[in-house]
């Protein structure tokens, strides 16, 4: 299906920022994308404004039951100057799934691939050419409808604002360089039944005390375990997980607590690809403390839109600090950040079938 939106260009655009001091997520480009939906009449009114506030009532739903979703992908500038989304229709299928959950109208897969090329179409001028850079896409939508009382609502937005970025990881030159990771044994990021498959905020909130507390450690980010046994491993901060023991890769499985990261799935079909063993299923910290003792841990990274791959170089367990192989960044975390990202920016070709052009 076609759709078409109204498109209200600024009149005062904003300097570009410099690609070479990029930060990720705290500059915003000239315009935004907004839609209204209503009981009754459905998903309206589809325009691109200039970027700016949105008013709305205190009594708006989102604040006080915080009925809301978002999506996070990237726009990226190839060698000839082509823009390039990477497997956007599976960020599309994830709204279906997290509207489903949080009692929100659905989404049509065709309706939000075409608002965001609509926008990324009206802002590609603010899409770095650095190496390492890109336009991150913050998609996002909210039930603002004014009452007190528990109870889904009958009105939302769909938002979607872009963001120039640099690499996620403050990293000297934005290289790959291992991260430190801070397993979590009391807090837990979701639980069964619960709402861990969804990208909603409450997750991410939830996370922050953890977070705040690896920092205070010294590491980058969390690994979170089960919420029964707190055993299992789960996810690294706001990424999938992926441990490399002996020639085994191993991810925790998609039962309901894990987000079915676009990145995670890319990684495990170009695993499956190069005939590299890749299992998805639980695992044991215990037994990932085991195979670092002895030597058979070979790697851990992480898997995300914000980051790609993110290889961990060490881990830090109650008063244990464990190396990660030598500590330095894995070959096949360097060879999946490499191909994923030739990919994403036209320099390798797309023989999967993942580059939809804007």
């Amino acid at each position: 299906m076609d759709y078409t939106f109204t498109i209200q260009k600024t009149t005062a655009p904003k300097p570009k920022p410099d690609p070479n001091t990029l930060k990720f997520g705290a500059t915003f480009t000239d315009h935004m994308f907004i839609m209204d939906h209503a009981a009754g009449k459905g998903w309206h009114d589809g325009r691109i404004i200039p970027y700016g506030p949105i008013a709305l009532d205190p009594a708006a739903a989102v604040f006080h039951y915080g009925q809301e979703i978002f999506e996070g992908m990237k726009a990226y500038r190839t060698a000839d100057r082509r823009v390039q989304l990477f497997r956007p229709y599976m960020n599309a299928q994830r709204v279906v799934a997290s509207c489903e959950r949080m009692c929100m109208p659905e989404l049509p897969p065709d309706l939000y691939v075409a608002a965001v090329k609509a926008l990324v179409d009206i802002e590609r001028d603010w899409i770095p050419e650095k190496a390492g850079t890109s336009l991150y896409i913050r998609p996002f939508l909210f039930a603002d409808d004014a009452f007190l009382g528990v109870r889904a609502a009958d009105h939302y937005k769909f938002v979607i604002i872009c963001s120039p970025v640099g690499p996620y990881y403050d990293t000297p030159g934005g290289s790959l360089i291992p991260t430190s990771i801070f397993v979590e044994e009391g807090y837990v990021r979701a639980a069964l039944g619960g709402v861990g498959f969804a990208k909603v905020g409450g997750n991410y909130a939830a996370s922050l005390k953890a977070q705040q507390m690896a920092y205070e450690r010294g590491c980058e980010q969390v690994l979170w375990l089960d919420a029964i046994e707190h055993s299992y491993v789960e996810e690294i901060g706001t990424s999938n997980a992926f441990f490399m023991i002996g020639d085994e890769v191993i991810t925790s499985p998609l039962i309901g607590t894990i987000l079915p990261g676009v990145t995670r799935d890319s990684v495990i079909a170009l695993l499956k690809k190069w005939n590299i063993k890749i299992s998805e299923r639980r695992l044991r910290i215990g037994d990932v403390i085991k195979a670092a003792e002895e030597g058979s841990l070979k790697e851990v990274f992480a898997s995300g839109t914000a980051a790609v791959i993110s290889p961990v170089g060490r881990l830090m367990f109650n008063d244990k600090t464990l190396t990660v192989g030598d500590g330095s960044v894995g070959a096949l975390a360097e060879r999946l950040y490499n191909t994923l990202y030739g990919l994403q920016t036209g320099e390798l070709e797309d023989e999967m079938d993942w580059i939809v052009e804007v």
